[in-house]
This record gives C-alpha cells, structure tokens and sequence, in this order.
C-alpha cells in the first residue's frame, strides 16, 4: 500500500522507532525508505557560532549513515537518506513532495500542556501541510513489526472519515486486521448549552444509527465486516479510551482538511488522540 515512505529522523528513540515501524512494512510489501535529517540553524546563531553549523551536518549525516547501513543490513531493504538544512516540518514536506512519498512516518515527543500548544509541534505542521499520508509511532522500538491486526476507526460520515475507513479496508486485506468503527455523540449541551430532550437524545441516536451504517456498508463494499461502537461524551477521550480497552494497535483517522497551522495547534480531535494514543495513528490525507 504504502512503496515510498518519508522518515523523519533526528536520532531520538521517537524517530528510530518510526523507522524501524517503516522499514517492517516494507520488508514485508515492498518499496524504499527516505531518511530525512533537518538541520536548523537561524542567522543569529550562525552570527554567534558560524562552526555550529557544519558540526551539525557532520552530526547529521553519522547518524543517519549509520542508521541507514544498520537498517539496510537488517532488513534488507532499500534505505536513502538526505540531510537538509531548515526547519524540520518544512523539510520534511518539502522532500516528501518532491519525492512523490506516499506516507510520511515519524514519532513524536508526546509533550503537553500548555507551552507544547503555544510553540506548536513538528508533527502537527507536517500533518497539516503533508501531501500524503502521516504515520505517527509512538511505542518502543521493540514493539515496533509493522504489523496491525486490529484498526481503529473514528468515523463520522464525513468524507475525510470515509476516506480513513476505505484505507482502513484496503490495510485490513493486507494484515487480515478486524476493523472496529467507533461513533462518539458530542455532548451538545455542553458545547451549546442547551437541555437534552428524551426527543432530542432519540434523535441523536438515531443518526448515531444512520452514520454507523454508513460506516458498515463502506466495509461490506471490501467484503468485510465492521464491528461498530456508538459511544457519547469528548470524542478525542473516547477514541483514546476505546484503543486501550480494545487494544487497537493503529488508530486510522481523517485530517478534517485543517488550513494553516493554528488548526492544529488549537487543540483538535487528530491532535489530541496523537498526543495521548499509546499506538501508532495514521493520518489520511489522500
């Protein structure tokens, strides 16, 4: 499915087990991996410490080498890597684009709270301006087979949730994964505070029916069958909460065509899953 895959790869444990992740689905499918190393260096420290700047690449470059022979070695697949200077989320889109990638994989350091929202992340800009698909990993190394056999999928009958059910389907055929489609019913009254009516709540639960069957007919069209959950309450808590108890091992989700940056700093559901999810999440955007 996935033949041409980007990885972000700074030397963190986060992004070796991105590629380690990668480099299971293509010895098991097929395909290359571009390792992509950015170098940031802004004018005012180039001015303070021109020498930096070179030590950097040199750094850059042994870390990626020996990654790339050790992976070659191992799995026995086709490894590039390159090392770039700028900022890392638009190098890596840069070169994912130029090099007609099909998926972007990378870990992330999972920070929180306040101060990650106000300087914003490298996984959420590569997210929103990416122009294929993202993969964030965030488990061990050691856990990391590039193998799923049972898929998670938010869906709300949007085109974007559609389009992460149809991947679903087409990796389901590939691992014989079981597909799980989860529904969440928002908790109206708290985002528009209004008192919930017996008629209202029969309301909202039957498009909770109508939207799960949508979903349903999606997989019968693969010839498969979804086991389906309508919950309520915060969707991105209850996503979180139902990859745990099911132990899902890859969350597929819809990017809800977000525009510019704030979207996805501002704290949005693919966000927030990314940030507390205990396995990978793949993010569709073709």
């Amino acid at each position: 499915m996935y033949k041409n895959i980007i990885v972000a790869f700074d030397g963190s444990e986060y992004s070796r087990a991105a590629l380690i992740e990668s480099s299971n689905l293509i010895k098991r499918h097929g395909g290359k991996i571009i390792m992509v190393h950015a170098v940031y260096f802004d004018e005012e420290e180039f001015t303070l410490a021109p020498e930096q700047r070179e030590k950097r690449f040199e750094l850059g470059k042994k870390l990626c080498n020996q990654m790339r022979d050790k992976v070659s070695s191992e799995f026995g697949i086709q490894v590039e890597s390159l090392v770039c200077e700028g900022e890392p989320p638009d190098v890596i889109v840069d070169i994912a684009r130029e090099k007609k990638s099909d998926l972007i994989s990378m870990g992330t350091h999972g920070r929180k709270g306040i101060k990650r929202l106000i300087m914003g992340s490298v996984t959420s800009k590569v997210i929103v301006n990416s122009p294929c698909d993202v993969m964030v990993v965030k488990k061990p190394c050691t856990e990391c087979t590039g193998e799923y056999k049972s898929i998670l999928v938010p869906f709300d009958g949007s085109e974007f949730s559609k389009k992460a059910l149809e991947h679903a389907c087409q990796l389901s055929k590939i691992d014989k994964a079981e597909i799980k489609v989860l529904y969440v019913i928002p908790r109206y009254e708290e985002m528009i505070e209004f008192f919930k009516t017996e008629s209202i709540k029969k309301s909202l639960a039957q498009e909770a029916d109508r939207i799960i069957n949508e979903a349903k007919k999606i997989a019968s069209n693969h010839d498969l069958t979804a086991d389906e959950r309508i919950l309520e309450g915060h969707v991105g808590e209850k996503i979180i909460e139902t990859a745990n108890k099911l132990k899902n091992d890859l969350i597929v989700m819809g990017s809800h065509g977000w525009k510019g940056v704030s979207k996805a700093i501002m704290g949005s559901t693919t966000e927030r899953v990314i940030m507390n999810a205990s396995c990978p999440v793949l993010v569709v955007k073709t």
